[in-house]
């Protein structure tokens, strides 16, 4: 896992703070920071020390989007955000809890990585925006139906249409974030929800993020059933539970 100085990267009590770490430019992603962030997702995915990622912006800003003065080099294979889409799938692969806490403009590329975690909590300070239409791009494929699944489509269409900014408030309200909070509040909520979900059976999470996402069919679901029961990860829980104590959940991904 290679974590340059455009990402800053903290590893405690299990839950791993990801953050984009170029708050002179509000955190524009280069095309380097795209190429980066697939492998290191998979290092942290990896890491049996990490249970549930948090991803952030560095500077009171999560990020304002792709880096404009490289959106040329954002191509691959003949789509012109090929870059992105490949920064986005590995982020909603991940196997772990992805939580975003997003302060300032949540905007493009930024908005792209927001929608591809598990959960969006914000700042009221907040502003969201989905802008290919002022650069007259195609928003790609995957982000558009993420997004239109999010929202609806008739939300959807006047978010990309229009591609102006929403507040906080109204993003709560069309279901574009979770929760919303004071700005001197977001960031005990994010680390205390962390840690809660930290403490939960891995196995259950990572079996809830392939069903909830349509990754996991009929057969999946028996899989994971039946490696719940062979774990022992079933009978651990329902012996804390008679015996009135934590469980000590042991499961992890092979």
């Amino acid at each position: 896992m290679k974590v340059t100085g455009e990402f800053a990267l903290v590893i405690d009590d299990h839950v791993a703070t990801l953050t984009l770490n170029r708050p002179e430019k509000r955190n524009a992603l280069t095309a380097a920071m795209w190429r980066a962030l697939p492998d290191i997702l998979a290092g942290l995915a990896a890491d049996p020390a990490v249970r549930v990622l948090v991803l952030t912006g560095a500077g009171g800003t999560f990020s304002a989007g792709a880096d404009i003065s490289e959106i040329e080099g954002l191509s691959e294979n003949g789509d012109d955000t090929g870059l992105t889409v490949a920064a986005e799938r590995a982020l909603i692969g991940f196997p772990k809890p992805v939580i975003a806490a997003v302060e300032g403009y949540c905007v493009g590329g930024g908005c792209q990585l927001a929608l591809a975690c598990d959960l969006r909590l914000a700042s009221s300070g907040a502003r969201f925006g989905i802008t290919p239409a002022k650069l007259g791009l195609v928003y790609p494929i995957s982000s558009t139906r993420r997004l239109a699944a999010l929202v609806g489509p008739a939300t959807a269409k006047l978010l990309i249409f229009t591609a102006e900014l929403v507040d906080a408030g109204q993003a709560l309200r069309v279901g574009l974030v979770d929760e919303v909070l004071a700005p001197e509040e977001l960031h005990p909520r994010v680390y205390g929800l962390a840690a809660v979900i930290a403490s939960r059976s891995r196995l259950t999470l990572a079996a809830a993020k392939e069903i909830v996402d349509g990754r996991a069919d009929e057969a999946a679901f028996l899989a994971w059933q039946r490696e719940a029961r062979l774990s022992g990860e079933m009978a651990e829980g329902v012996a804390a539970f008679r015996e009135g104590r934590s469980p000590r959940f042991s499961w992890d991904a092979k």
